[in-house]
This record gives structure tokens, sequence and C-alpha cells, in this order.
């Protein structure tokens, strides 16, 4: 949400920014509506004013006998006080729509953000790994002789229908592993805190973090009203939702391993085979809630938590800054994390580390205060750390042999009891 005296203050700003994500000015629309709304507050405070005056005066107006000036004056009280239930109403009607045009509205986007229309335009700004030199012709993780015997996409929609995939034995074993390891060192290296939360939430969460109403086509809804979350980023984000916090306990540093839940609206005939793109899966989360003086920092940091991710795994990745064009609708900055897939010969994404200003914030009230200080919304941040499912495919693939079996990195040794392999038969070794 944005900040309506902001715009009051620099519409072409506000506007120039917009234009920046490919959308027409809005502030003159905004304005006008603004405009119209305070002048029907400020008639209705005059009006309110008058019915006062009115009513003091009719007590008056009885005690001397005047019965002309007595009715003429409780005439104007009730004529006034309809006015005011009148202006009153209008004003909030004005109000819900000018809410309802600010909602609709992404974030703004930060000066140093490059300009773009797509994912072409995205700038390159680290790479780490050198991609495996296969003697043999890499397959994708579906087609590894001892990953198929245990990923079966048959079952699963037989059970649920496309994009659902049922996992058993060993990589069901280091899928398993992968979330702990996650876990595990964001909580105990990065200072982390892990939070178990629900996975269904209501509308006000889902309005909270912007999934709502503007994405309501991309997640699944209850029959009963809830919303199955497309990222623990919306439970997390929430837990300081309509909070006043001190300022001394910030930064706030979450994470939670969760189910992740998403209709893939839009994503017809795109990664149709294997478990890139799934409608269930599972996501190490982590959010942090800061000071917006600190929220680009803390944007560093978090990238680098996920960065710290694929390289204990052995992971070749490439971290790119997203364009205008390609940002999500809350942020004001993201980082991508794209890690090598050599059976698609190419890199693919698998983390995006966003700070959102206090974007989110405000459509939430979360705010903190200094000492002696007023209240001001937080900045809030969110990233993966990482998509499970899409780190199984990248240990899967880069580890591959050529008799079918898989090389498993070494940081997951310990969560598979020793084992350091994965047989052609898809059991642990």
């Amino acid at each position: 949400m944005h900040d309506i005296r902001a715009i009051r203050e620099n519409p072409a700003a506000f506007d120039a920014a917009l234009a920046r994500r490919g959308l027409a000015a809005a502030s003159p629309g905004i304005l006008a509506l603004d405009e119209d709304r305070r002048g029907k507050i400020l008639a209705a405070e005059t009006a309110a004013a008058e019915q006062n005056r009115a009513s003091k005066e009719v007590g008056a107006a009885k005690a001397r006998g005047d019965d002309a000036e007595f009715e003429r004056l409780r005439a104007l009280v009730a004529e006034k006080k309809a006015e005011v239930a009148r202006l009153n109403a209008e004003a909030s009607a004005e109000d819900a729509a000018l809410r309802d045009m600010l909602m609709w509205l992404p974030n703004l986007p930060l000066a140093e953000v490059p300009d773009g229309v797509d994912e072409h335009d995205n700038v390159e700004i680290r790479r780490w790994g050198s991609p495996r030199a296969f003697d043999f012709k890499p397959v994708e993780h579906y087609q590894i002789t001892g990953v198929a015997q245990a990923m079966d996409f048959e079952t699963a929609a037989k059970l649920s229908g496309a994009r659902f995939v049922v996992l058993s034995r060993g990589v069901a074993r280091v899928h398993r592993a992968l979330g702990q390891f996650m876990l595990d060192l964001h909580t105990d290296e990065h200072g982390l805190t892990e939070m178990i939360t629900p996975v269904l939430v209501r509308d006000e969460a889902m309005f909270g973090t912007g999934n709502l109403p503007k994405f309501a086509e991309d997640s699944y809804q209850t029959t009963n009203g809830w919303w199955l979350i497309p990222t623990a980023e919306v439970t997390l984000t929430n837990t300081v939702a309509g909070e006043l916090l001190d300022e001394g306990a910030l930064p706030i540093r979450m994470t939670a391993l969760t189910q992740c839940f998403r209709s893939e609206a839009g994503s017809a005939g795109k990664d149709t085979a294997g478990m890139l793109r799934q409608h269930q899966f599972e996501k190490a989360e982590m959010v942090t809630i800061c000071t917006p003086e600190t929220a680009l920092a803390e944007h560093d940091r978090m990238t680098a938590c996920a960065q710290t991710v694929l390289e204990r795994l052995g992971l070749p990745y490439r971290t790119i800054v997203l364009c205008t064009g390609d940002m999500g609708f809350g942020s004001q900055k993201t980082h991508d994390l794209e890690v090598w897939l050599p059976g698609q010969n190419t890199y693919r994404e698998i983390s995006s580390v966003s700070t959102c200003g206090s974007f989110q914030a405000r459509r939430m009230n979360a705010r903190y205060r200094a000492p002696g200080g007023k209240p001001e919304f937080v900045a809030t941040l969110n990233g993966s750390g990482l998509a499970v499912g899409r780190c199984l495919i990248a240990v899967l693939e880069n580890g591959q042999e050529a008799d079918g079996s898989v090389t498993l990195p070494a940081a997951l040794h310990p969560y598979l009891g020793g084992k350091t392999r994965l047989t052609a038969q898809g059991v642990l070794a």
C-alpha cells in the first residue's frame, strides 16, 4: 500500500516510478478522489460545528419563550445532523474507493533497480562455482535411473492430477534431509528464529503481504474461506500485523519450513515434465522485520544466507537483480538466485529475495517506535532459503553418474545416516 501523503507531495515522482514498471500515471485519479474525500470530511466537520452551535441555542430560545426561533433552530439541528451523516457516508465510501485504487498498485522500484520489460533485462551481479564437465550426456532429474524408480508422477496423477509427485525411498530421504539441512543452517549459523506456522490463513493475512486481491487466482481457497499459503512469507510476515514494536526488538529474523500451494495459473505448458513446477511443494522461507534504514543491509544479508545453502551443497549458481518489469508486486528490489541444471543446460530460479520497504507494513499496519519517537512503519523482507524441491532437482542433476546413480553432497551425509550416494536402484548407500 502506498502513502497518500507522499503522492500528494510529489505526484510526478510517483507516476515516474509507476512508469518504470510499465504502468500509466495514477496520481491524477488518486488525488482527485483524495481531494473530494477531504473536502467532504471538512464539510462534515463544518456542518457538525453548526449543529453544535444550533443545539446550544435551542435551549436559550425555549427559555425565553421564542417559539419561532426554537422551531427554526430545532429544524436546523435536524438538517445539519442529516448533512453530517450524509457527508460522512460519502467520505467513507470515497475512502474505501481510494483504498481500493491504491491496493491494486504495485510497490515502487528503488532507483538502483535496472529498468526493463521482462527477464531478458535482468542483470547478473555474481556467479559462483563452475558447471561440472560430464564425460557423458547428463539427463534431467526424472530421467536418472536411480531417481525414476522413486519419483512417481503416475500415482500422484491418480491421487491429485497433474503437477504433483509421490517421492519414495532414497529420493524421499534426500528431500527430507535438504529441508532439515536448510533449517539447521539458518537457525544455528544465520541466527534466524525457527517458526512453525499454520498453512491455512484468513483473507487479511493474504492481503497484508499483497497476495490479495490481485493474485487470488494464483492461490487455493477452501470451501470455508481459508487460503492455503503460497509461501510462509504470508504467515511469518503477518506475525507483526497490527503490532507496535519497540525499536530495540528489531530486527526480527525468522525462518519456517512449510508446504506451499500454488495454482500455477498462467503456467499452462510450462515445465510439464518432472517436478520443477508443482502445485504443492516444500520451502524454507526467510522473513526479516526491521527499520527502513537497515532494510538494504538486511537484503544483502538475507541474499547471502540463501547463497550459503547452495555453496554448502556445491551447486553452481548465479545471482541476478530483477529489472523493473520482472519484479514481484510487493518488491522494491529483488535478487534472484538461479542454480545450474545440467540436464537442461541452463540456470533456473531457486530463490527470490526481496525488500518491500513499508509496502506490506502499511497493508498490515505493522509499526515500531524509537525511544521518544512517533510510530513509524517497519520494513519487511522475504526470501526463499530455499525451495526444497528445486534444490533436490539440482542435487540430483549435478551429482548424477553414468551408471544412473547420484553422488550426494557432503553437507547432507550427516542427515542421511552417513550414506553418500543414491544407487541406480533408488536406495541410499
